[in-house]
């Protein structure tokens, strides 16, 4: 089997010829390294520097020289290819490109931030410990609803997005054998507080009108994408990331999820669904209060189920027990234990995954989130060669 048919087989409940992998995201050096790959973004603290002096401070001119050189085909070609090439040579089956805000869709740049479609702060940063560019969520660029309604709202089809998105068909076209390769979008929920930052977003959510409509607009938006990527090709999957949880609980009231926020995740997982394409939600944190409303939505997998949440009910092994004929479960081996845990750990722990979750499909394996700078190298390769050993069809062990 491919890729692909390993996915689809394994996103219908069914047994391919092994468990498939995938990962949010591979923010690491050393694992770039040990793989002879470059850091998809490293250089990005320094280009953003550089292009501010060149520009003199003219905060217009740097993003449009920003946005003209990474349209360029030659910067999206070598950009998709630093990340597929990392992905196709640890062996991961399932990699993401993001068609929505952060680094690729910048609305205005600083010498060492940017604001992005959204309305979201970044700051670009060097890690201290291995001098990796990252970009940092800092803060909202919005104070009021005014203030929102006069920044210029994201386009679905904009040219920028239809170039990347084009590309990325042609790179998993040349790799279909070894990798498959799906659009991702930021959701609902996420684009919206983060916009104006947690205290204005609590303000505003007194505001039944304002925030009703702060939600249908991130809704649509997300919607009226998920519909381009399908007619334009897409006959996989879309990621939807939409983090509606932290560490002890939800980020908003269950109430406000089920009125503003999941309908409209519904409406994408049915319009999909119809045409033969897999929604798969990505949210950290605790989301146990709305898990059950969550799958009702018609989403076909979850990542990560986040492993070191504060509440005991929310056990990826537990969720399984109840839901295991209605998605697919993707993950979940912790972050903080591939960066603080010996790799027998990390390998007891990856055959407990495999051993309890694949039997039968539904599940893909991956970090509990996504591999950071803390991440050792020994520890990733670890779970990766359990994953060999240990993931073939029929699961005997």
């Amino acid at each position: 089997m491919n890729s692909k048919e390993r996915l689809k087989t394994i996103l219908s409940h069914e047994e391919p010829d092994k468990v498939p992998s995938f990962e949010l995201s591979i923010d690491n050096l050393s694992i770039c390294q040990h793989f002879s790959e470059d850091y998809v973004f490293q250089g990005l603290v320094k280009s953003f520097a550089e292009t501010h002096e060149l520009c003199k401070g003219n905060s217009e001119l740097l993003t449009s020289t920003i946005l003209k050189a990474t349209e360029t085909r030659s910067y999206i070609k070598n950009t998709l290819k630093k990340h597929v090439e990392l992905y196709k040579k640890i062996g991961i089956d399932l990699a993401i490109v993001p068609f929505t805000g952060y680094v690729l869709f910048p609305e205005i740049c600083g010498k060492d931030y940017f604001v992005d479609e959204f309305g979201r702060i970044f700051d670009l940063k060097r890690n201290p410990n291995d001098m990796m560019d990252i970009a940092y969520y800092k803060d909202g660029y919005f104070t009021t609803f005014e203030d929102y309604e006069a920044f210029k709202p994201p386009e679905p089809e904009s040219e920028r997005r239809i170039k990347y998105f084009d590309y990325m068909k042609k790179i998993e076209a040349q790799n279909e054998d070894s990798i498959s390769i799906i659009p991702s979008i930021w959701g609902i929920f996420e684009p919206v507080w983060q916009a104006f930052g947690f205290v204005n977003f609590s303000k505003l959510l007194s505001n039944q009108k304002q925030i009703r409509k702060l939600f249908d607009d991130r809704g649509k938006f997300a919607l009226e994408l998920v519909k381009i990527f399908i007619e334009k090709g897409e006959d996989l999957g879309i990621l939807i990331y939409d983090d509606y949880g932290y560490k002890s609980g939800l980020l908003m009231n269950p109430k406000k999820f089920k009125e503003y926020v999941l309908p409209w995740l519904k409406k994408i997982c049915d319009f999909a669904n119809k045409k033969g394409v897999r929604i798969i939600l990505h949210s950290c944190g605790d989301i146990y209060p709305i898990f059950d409303d969550i799958v009702k939505t018609g989403i076909d997998a979850i990542h990560p189920v986040e492993p070191t949440t504060a509440n005991p009910l929310y056990d990826i092994f537990q969720l399984y027990e109840k839901y295991k004929n209605e998605i697919t479960f993707i993950g979940n081996v912790s972050p903080q234990d591939l960066a603080d845990k010996d790799p027998q750990y990390i390998e007891d722990y990856t055959q407990k995954l495999i051993k309890h979750l694949a039997p039968g499909g539904g599940f893909i394996l991956s970090s509990g989130h996504s591999i950071n700078p803390s991440v050792k190298l020994g520890n990733y390769l670890k779970m990766h060669e359990t994953l060999k050993k240990y993931g073939n069809y029929p699961i005997n062990h």
